[in-house]
């Protein structure tokens, strides 16, 4: 008898052979990380079921059961290689073999060149992923399934793990979006993660079969494969066994006894050879000074009075709770709650408002504030008097507890807000970027994983005795870390302290990029629901050195801040809808695609019983307002009608193609003139969207690269559609030359993405993808370099003066594009200062002009109030920069000209932020200088990383704590 066991990162797989290979028995169950008491009960159970056999053959597989053979003496055999052995027996033929299973996913591809291609350290898009999706919508896995298959719409969501996407879900719930186009877009996630991120740009065609648990028990996660992949795979019997299935095939002639092997697995322990941290206790008895010192009351405070009194209400819809509050004319909470969102807030403040009333029949309620992701739907649903962004809400609490605050940090679900106090005023804000790894969530995420409730996983890690030293890295990443430590004989209580540490780490080294502990100030205040963990509390201070006070109403803070602005804000009556009202109180929701201009915002329409309505989704105020976002001007338009001027036109020679993307935003002018002064037609790609990047995301080789590279893939794409024969994107190592660095490189991406390209072009394409290796900036033989790559690729004799003449034009004319930039950039720059506005310098790349890749950021800076400047539309005004970096690149040296031109212009009402790719990490060094450059002078220093996900729900919190924090230091509202 042969026994296969397949050991996955969540689940435990066996299937049992007879000699003839003919399948006798099979099971499958998750072993919540307990893999040898799992493994001992499974083979318990066939040794029950077969107790005439004394002795077996038994193979291991599965990516967590390495260690496990590797000790006890069990043969082991790769996933991979069981796998194929599996569908070479059970299902001859097959070309491509997609498998997801709990954190790990592959493409085999069998036919042509054998290549295997798995996910590494990330478990985006596999079932651990579908899991925590499933968990934050608060439905089951089968409900997930059913309610995918009544989608109307799909959104964008980034399946590269848990927490980025997460951020993106959590934001659509709170704006309306149906479960049902949620759950359909998080499959169509999960199909365009494995596509795009393992494909590595080859094509998955002929006979594909699905294995893994989430492609057996999601039919609509198969369908959306077939749809993304147009064809139609299989989904075979036995899918989940496919590996345990191999491993039995592979079983050695070692044979074990049952009895010995299952004496052996009793006796097994790991070796505690994993990297430890100190323990957070060394006693009770330290435990209870500790406690004592933070002794908290009940958060669920609830009273009640029949008698008249006058309340101001709080309410903090955030990321993955909400907090509401109700306080009264002394500044004490008199009633809250504090509640799982499950994913739509809205009947949440419905029945808390209701309870209310209840508890207080005679209240009048004089002031209404909301905070947080939900903000603006419960402000328009319920008619609340004031929105406040969140820093500033969190902040006023703050000062409730020490007016002589001087750091606040605040670790919620998804979110890590860091404010520094100085002269009464916030001086910086720190907050976490799209990744909210280090935030409640990813406790609470390990927690469910190995079983346990968030409260007693907490408790297990305060007396651990060698917490597991997991550092400050992403979850996904801290999946892998987890599982060896385990491996390594961690026990639970080590691996609970070890995620309290590691959560302390990334909020003190990776967010606040903490160098000094004397940065972190005297008086410190921590809030949010993490900090009501005593392990991440006690690892707070263990890693600061010092003693920080947890306010009473620490997981309240935002809604209490909130309610306390209502109150110092008091009105007459409050607008906040009554009793009667929430009695005929109704919530209506509808999916819609904006046809208002070319973004076609998926729009997310709430009406509510009053007729009000509140629209989300929308990356411009036209859905609202009928008009154009640009409230005031903006150098990203000003730059955007430069570009639009050039476009597609024939010729009298061949029509060149080319790819509007990375630097082609500036070099167009340049190229566009060149090539049609000498005769060639030119076709642009085209405007990015979603529909142009998923057309060129399966020959995406690397997932990693930033998203403005992978668009150029999409943009190839439309230029073979369009039939264009010719695509030019020459490799350039230099930029041109503006004397403001010590070189004028390009980065290594935007200079050599063609050769990329050049491989992703179709087998057999008569296209070709013209790329020589050019220098524009050696204006005086450019030409000549020029000439002989045209005369080589092309059946023509260009005379070197025609070809100088066009360069003299195509210079000239780059010039002349980058001179009216510049003068545009002076005229905005005194508009805002004759006028006394706000100028937000939006810095970046040139491509971060493409309205795919920023998103309509810069259009939200306008509808705040402030006029729009870029990084190219300033450096003319300062000289060379002094840098404690190497200043060696083009782009990098107009950051830090802008950087040094808010310092010096000597304009108070002007602040800079950076827009960043995931993926870049030449930005790395700039984020770090251009935050050096600003904070020497004072100003807040805001990043906003960006990729292919749209939704701005974090991204505006961001945007708005500037705002607010640069207005208060000016003495301003933070409305």
């Amino acid at each position: 008898m042969r026994i296969g066991l397949d050991v996955g990162s969540t689940t435990l797989k066996s299937v049992v052979l007879d000699e003839s290979g003919a399948i006798l028995y099979q099971q499958y169950e998750r072993h919540y990380s307990q893999i040898t008491l799992k493994v001992i009960e499974m083979l318990s159970g066939i040794q029950r079921m077969f107790p005439d056999q004394a002795t077996i053959r038994l193979c291991i597989s599965g990516s967590a059961g390495m260690g496990l053979a590797q000790d006890l003496g069990i043969p082991f055999a790769q996933e991979v290689y069981a796998t194929r052995e599996a569908v070479n027996a059970l299902l001859p033929g097959t070309d491509v073999v997609i498998e997801l299973g709990g954190e790990d996913a592959k493409i085999l591809f069998l036919s042509g060149a054998m290549d295997v291609c798995m996910n590494g350290s990330c478990a985006g898009g596999t079932g651990a992923f579908i899991d925590q999706m499933a968990t934050l919508l608060d439905i089951s896995q089968d409900e997930m399934n059913a309610l995918a298959t009544n989608h109307k719409k799909i959104y964008s969501i980034a399946s590269r793990c848990g927490v980025f996407a997460k951020s993106d879900v959590q934001p659509l719930l709170n704006q309306g979006a149906t479960k049902e186009d949620v759950s359909a877009s998080i499959f169509t996630a999960v199909a365009n993660q494995t596509i795009a991120g393992l494909a590595h740009g080859r094509q998955i065609e002929g006979r594909v079969v699905y294995l893994g648990g989430p492609l057996t028990f999601f039919s609509a996660l198969r369908a959306t494969f077939d749809d993304a992949l147009r064809l139609k795979g299989t989904c075979p019997k036995h899918s989940l066994y496919f590996v345990a299935y191999g491993a039995a095939l592979l079983s050695q002639d070692k044979t074990f006894s049952f009895d010995a092997l299952l004496g052996a697995l009793a006796s097994y322990t790991a070796s505690d050879q994993y990297a430890a941290c100190a323990p957070l206790f060394e006693s009770e008895a330290e435990y209870e000074a500790f406690a004592a010192r933070h002794s908290k009351q009940d958060q669920q405070i609830t009273t009640s009075s029949a008698k008249p009194v006058e309340l101001a209400v709080g309410i903090d819809a955030g990321s993955t709770t909400l907090k509401a509050v109700a306080i009264d004319t002394r500044r004490h909470v008199v009633f809250s709650r504090y509640m799982p969102n499950a994913g739509n807030p809205v009947p949440l403040v419905k029945s808390f408002l209701e309870q209310l009333y209840a508890a207080f029949p005679q209240a009048k309620i004089v002031g209404s504030a909301t905070t947080g992701y939900g903000e603006e739907i419960i402000k328009n649903a319920f008619h609340a008097d004031y929105g406040l962004v969140e820093t500033i809400a969190h902040y006023t609490a703050a000062r409730q507890y020490d007016p002589d605050v001087d750091f606040i940090i605040d670790i919620g679900g998804q979110d890590i807000k860091c404010f520094q106090i100085r002269n009464g005023a916030i001086d910086n804000i720190f907050l976490n970027e799209a990744c909210s790894s280090g935030c409640g969530s990813f406790l609470q995420t390990f927690a469910g994983a190995l079983g346990y409730s968030i409260e007693d996983f907490s408790r297990r890690g305060l007396f651990a005795n060698r917490p597991v030293d997991l550092g400050s890295r992403c979850t996904v990443f801290m999946n892998s870390s987890v599982k060896q430590a385990q491996k390594d004989g961690a026990t639970i209580e080590n691996i609970a302290a070890g995620l309290s540490i590691s959560v302390v780490k990334n909020a003190l080294y990776k967010v606040i990029r903490m160098k000094d502990k004397e940065e972190i100030g005297r008086h410190v205040i921590v809030q949010g629901g993490t900090f009501l963990n005593d392990s991440v509390l006690r690892a707070f201070e263990k890693e600061i050195g010092r003693d920080v006070i947890r306010p009473a109403l620490s997981g309240l803070m935002g809604a209490y801040g909130a309610a306390l602005y209502a109150l110092d804000h008091r009105l007459e009556r409050s607008g906040l809808l009554d009793g009667p009202a929430l009695q005929n109180f109704r919530h209506q929701v509808m999916a819609t695609t904006c046809k208002g201009c070319t973004n076609h915002c998926r729009l997310t329409i709430n009406t509510f019983s009053d007729g009000r309505r509140f629209i989300g989704g929308n990356q411009c105020d036209k859905p609202t307002r009928g008009q154009s976002g640009a409230a005031l001007p903006s150098m990203f338009e000003v730059k955007k009608k430069l570009l639009d001027a050039y476009s597609s036109q024939p010729g009298r020679l061949e029509t060149i193609g080319l790819l509007m993307g990375l630097n082609e935003y500036e070099l167009l002018p340049f190229w566009h003139t060149l090539l049609t002064e000498l005769g060639f037609g030119v076709e642009l790609s085209g405007k990015s969207n979603k529909k142009l990047y998923h057309a060129g995301q399966n020959t995406i080789s690397s997932d990693t690269v930033c998203y403005p590279a992978k668009l150029m893939h999409g943009h190839l794409k439309a230029l073979l559609d369009k039939g264009v024969e010719h695509i030019f994107y020459p490799c350039l190592s230099y930029n041109m030359d503006e004397q403001k660095a010590d070189n004028h490189y390009n980065c290594p991406v935007v200079a050599y993405y063609p050769e990329v390209l050049r491989n992703a072009l179709p087998a057999g394409s008569r296209a070709r993808l013209l790329h020589p290796y050019l220098g524009i900036h050696r204006r005086k033989d450019f030409p000549k370099h020029f000439r002989a790559f045209l005369n080589e690729a092309f059946d023509h004799d260009f005379s070197k003066k025609e070809v100088a003449e066009a360069a003299e034009k195509a210079y000239a004319r780059y010039e002349a594009h980058l001179e009216t930039i510049h003068n545009e950039g002076d005229r905005l720059y005194q508009y805002a200062v004759e006028r006394n506005l706000p100028i937000i310098v939006l810095c970046g790349r040139p491509y971060h002009l493409d309205e795919e890749v920023n998103h309509g950021i810069d259009k939200f800076v306008t509808q705040e109030g402030a006029v729009l400047l870029s990084e190219d539309s300033l450096g003319h005004m300062v000289k060379k920069v002094d840098t404690d970096v190497l200043n060696q690149w083009t782009y990098h040296a107009r950051l830090y000209s802008a950087a040094d031109f808010v310092n010096t212009c000597g304009y108070d009402k002007i602040d800079l932020v950076q827009l960043v790719s995931f993926g870049c990490g030449l930005d790395a060094i700039t984020t770090d200088e251009v935050r050096a450059i600003l904070e020497s002078n004072g100003k807040i220093y805001t990043q906003i990383k960006i990729d292919e996900i749209t939704n701005l729900g974090a991204v505006k919190i961001r945007l708005r704590s500037l705002f607010a924090a640069a207005k208060e230091k000016r003495g301003g509202t933070h409305v």
